[in-house]
């Protein structure tokens, strides 16, 4: 990972080139492929120019022109064949930490900015700017090389490469940044990778099951999740005629998987609360009560703020609006969810259904103050039309 820097700049450069030169002639027939030996290529050009690497550079130039082979299947039951898997293992070395991990991932490979990790986090740009000069400067100071694992090594890296994979679909799902909220493309890819994990006898644990079944049934919702100019529809607005049954019964078989052994993850939770929804033949028909044991379990694991405010949904869903606004008045003592626009479309909601318009009005305008994407915008101010209000 001494090399990390450079890791970065060619795999950015390899992405560039694609953009500029994609349209015309078409893409490739192993996308993955051509940007791994542009890359390649452009390393090593750079690396023939350094005076520095001198004595190296004859076994580096050796493996960096060995053909890039297309097939995913591994040679070994120890290794992992896909290009952008081996590098996501690469970036979680155990002597980093799991955040650290997953933010140079994110960063490096996966292509994300500052911005897009520290919403992935739900932390500042800052925090993220100065967690990734932490982990390079931890990677110079260890001289902890950049190398593929194989073997045992796999198992002590998975949870890194899970969470990254983990983030990668949620970006996807739901996008923190430009007009469109949703980016299948990413969401595909997640799903990819973690099928291949899921196949594979270093990685075939019940947590990789897991996460694979969040994904696939949160993706077969991705066609329900937009009207057909883009803009949000509610869960309980979706036509379920649209969700990809085919993807559901493939979810459902991975979080069977997922049952074995008697360790419950953060994964495990999740599935199954996607399971609820995508399960349910209409809105009415959702079983919120086991929601809401799920949610109760899951902040037993983690104390987010942010899981809390799902959980006081799921409760009002149960109580009534009265309730999970008392809920979410104990998350916001420590105020850490007040910049977050969602704190503020849900109370606004709440109080809707309560009949105080105004300070439901008063929530909405303050949750389009504060939410990024044009199509959340649009979202909350066709609600605030609903009450009577202007944006």
């Amino acid at each position: 990972m001494a090399r990390l820097q450079l890791a970065e700049d060619v795999v950015q450069e390899a992405m560039i080139r694609a953009l500029q030169t994609w349209p015309y002639h078409g893409i490739p027939t192993n996308p993955a492929a051509w940007l791994m030996q542009t890359a390649k290529n452009r390393a090593l050009d750079l690396i023939r120019r350094e005076k520095s690497f001198h004595d190296k550079q004859p076994e580096i130039i050796a493996s960096l022109e060995r053909p890039i082979d297309a097939s995913t299947d591994p040679q070994f039951d120890t290794e992992i064949a896909d290009d952008r898997l081996q590098l996501i293992f690469a970036c979680c070395h155990p002597l980093i930490s799991l955040e650290d991990q997953t933010a140079l991932a994110l960063k490096t490979l996966c292509g994300f900015s500052p911005a897009e990790i520290a919403n992935a986090f739900l932390t500042s740009e800052v925090a993220i700017n100065k967690r990734l000069t932490r982990a390079r400067q931890k990677i110079r100071d260890l001289a902890i090389p950049f190398e593929i694992p194989a073997g045992d090594e796999l198992t002590t890296r998975l949870d890194g490469v899970l969470q990254t994979l983990y983030l990668l679909f949620n970006e996807g799902y739901k996008a923190s940044s430009g007009d469109n909220l949703i980016r299948e493309d990413l969401c595909m890819e997640a799903i990819r990778l973690t099928t291949l994990l899921a196949m594979h006898p270093c990685s075939d644990f019940p947590h990789t099951h897991a996460l694979l079944s969040l994904m696939l049934l949160n993706a077969a919702r991705l066609q329900g999740r937009t009207d057909p100019g883009g803009n949000i529809l509610r869960l309980r607005d979706q036509d379920r005629s649209t969700w990809d049954s085919s993807m559901i019964r493939l979810g459902l078989m991975h979080l069977s998987h997922a049952a074995s052994g008697d360790t419950l993850t953060e994964y495990h939770l999740q599935a199954g609360i996607a399971a609820c929804h995508a399960t349910s033949a209409d809105d009415s028909a959702t079983d919120w009560l086991r929601i809401l044991t799920h949610y109760d379990q899951w902040t037993m694991i983690n104390d987010s703020p942010v899981i809390a405010l799902n959980r006081a949904v799921a409760l009002s869903k149960i109580e009534g609006p009265a309730a999970g606004i008392e809920a979410i008045s104990k998350i916001r003592q420590n105020r850490s969810l007040d910049s977050y626009y969602l704190v503020h479309a849900i109370l606004g909601e709440l109080e809707a259904q309560l009949g105080n318009i105004q300070i439901a009005v008063a929530h909405l305008q303050k949750a389009i103050s504060l939410a990024e994407l044009r199509s959340e915008q649009d979202f909350l101010k066709k609600q605030l039309q609903g009450l009577g209000h202007g944006a």
